[in-house]
């Protein structure tokens, strides 16, 4: 008699006839965040075809799939691509370009493998459908838009998320890294990603010939202030042991060399593990910059605005260790990994946030062992196909065949 692992063996096997094709043209086609019109079609069409209901929600696409009483299981995977040239050269690298929000023509790549999330929450769509025999309940398939500008989810949830499907006792996510190696997935309870927060800044100077700097203020001497000043912030404000970054990503100010400017902008990104310790550093921020504003004459108060918010990704732990039970039992321990905390962010909380349930988030291995591993948001990112692909639908399906009711 076959097991479970068995027949998802063999269908996986199958599967990459479809899956590998899939794969290819999604990452030669990505789409920038909330713009995501053709996926979203192809979305649609296979969970269709797999015998889904399914609506498009606030930019994204939801699947519902029945076979009985028992819990409700969510998967979530994210769809957009980033505003990158790609340079990995691979045979199926994107040359595409597409208008983004304001119209402007940016190049366009599949640099942080949501093209692999796709292609992976779809095949663990179609394993749940093919073998229904095999659990009971219902499985949600959620494929989410703008998870780089920390949209998407939010997006989803106004536009009625909550109210237009069975509410889930449980929420999944995934995402590939660069580690563990491709082949293994990496889980564990508690915060696995950081939140995260934008700032922009605009401080104000007094123009003035740059041979009359005292007739003026300098904004610029007053923004390489605040950029030097605002490195105590994690240095000595935050403990020692807790984690908190402080980034100043832009700094733009004049136009010529001998023209002293009226203003100055900073970009800014803000990474804790913990809410608190990332208003503290926002905070720290906005008085660190009012404060030198008063000590360089400013004559106009500075300007904060801050955008792209991520909320912190905290494993729940009950969740996260049955997932990693199924991990275990599907893989073995040699390819199940502890997940160490990840700097980067997301926006896959805020969907369980919204109907108020457990998640648990994991990372899957993109690079075969010993090989160098162009980062995710790189234009040299380029995973290895498979087992990549493969572990990620493995992956997807076991956690929700786990979570979901015994068959019949």
């Amino acid at each position: 008699m076959t097991t479970l692992t068995d027949r998802m063996t063999a269908a996986l096997e199958e599967y990459h006839a479809w899956q590998g094709p899939l794969f290819e043209d999604l990452h030669r086609h990505p789409e920038l965040s909330m713009l995501e019109e053709r996926t979203r079609g192809i979305v649609t069409a296979q969970l269709t075809e797999f015998g889904y209901e399914v609506q498009q929600i606030g930019g994204g696409v939801v699947g519902v799939l029945s076979s009985g009483e028992g819990p409700t299981i969510l998967m979530r995977a994210d769809m957009d691509g980033l505003p990158i040239k790609e340079a990995s050269g691979l045979p199926y690298a994107s040359a595409h370009t597409q208008a983004d929000a304001d119209g402007q023509i940016q190049p366009t790549m599949h640099a942080c493998g949501h093209d692999f999330h796709v292609t992976a929450g779809l095949g663990a769509a179609k394993l749940l459908a093919d073998h229904r025999e095999d659990w009971s309940g219902t499985y949600i398939a959620l494929f989410q838009p703008g998870e780089e500008i920390a949209a998407g989810a939010r997006s989803m949830v106004e536009d009625g998320l909550v109210d237009k499907v069975p509410r889930p006792d449980v929420c999944l996510g995934q995402h590939v890294l660069t580690s563990p190696a491709a082949g293994k997935v990496a889980v564990a309870p508690g915060p696995v990603l950081s939140s995260s927060v934008s700032m922009r800044v605009i401080v104000h100077g007094s123009g003035s010939h740059g041979s009359m700097p005292h007739l003026g203020v300098d904004p610029v001497v007053l923004a390489a202030a605040i950029v030097t000043r605002i490195q105590t912030l994690v240095a000595r404000e935050i403990a020692p042991g807790d984690f908190g970054v402080v980034t100043v990503g832009a700094l733009h100010a004049g136009t010529s060399a001998n023209i002293i400017p009226d203003r100055a902008e900073l970009a800014l990104n803000f990474r804790a593990y913990s809410d608190e310790i990332l208003d503290h550093l926002v905070g720290g921020v906005e008085r660190m910059v009012r404060a030198e504003c008063e000590a360089a004459r400013s004559p106009k108060e500075p300007e904060f605005e801050l955008f792209n918010r991520y909320p912190v990704t905290d494993n729940d732990p009950q969740v996260a260790e049955r997932v990693r039970e199924a991990f275990v039992g599907q893989f073995g321990p040699e390819r199940v990994e502890h997940m160490d905390p990840v700097t980067a962010s997301e926006d896959f909380s805020g969907i369980p946030a919204a109907f108020g349930v457990p998640y648990c988030y994991w990372g899957t291995g993109a690079y075969a062992e010993g090989r160098v591993a162009a980062p995710n948001h790189s234009p040299l990112w380029a995973p290895d196909m498979q087992p990549t692909l493969r572990m990620g639908t493995e992956a997807a399906a076991s956690a929700a065949f786990a979570l979901l009711g015994s068959a019949r």
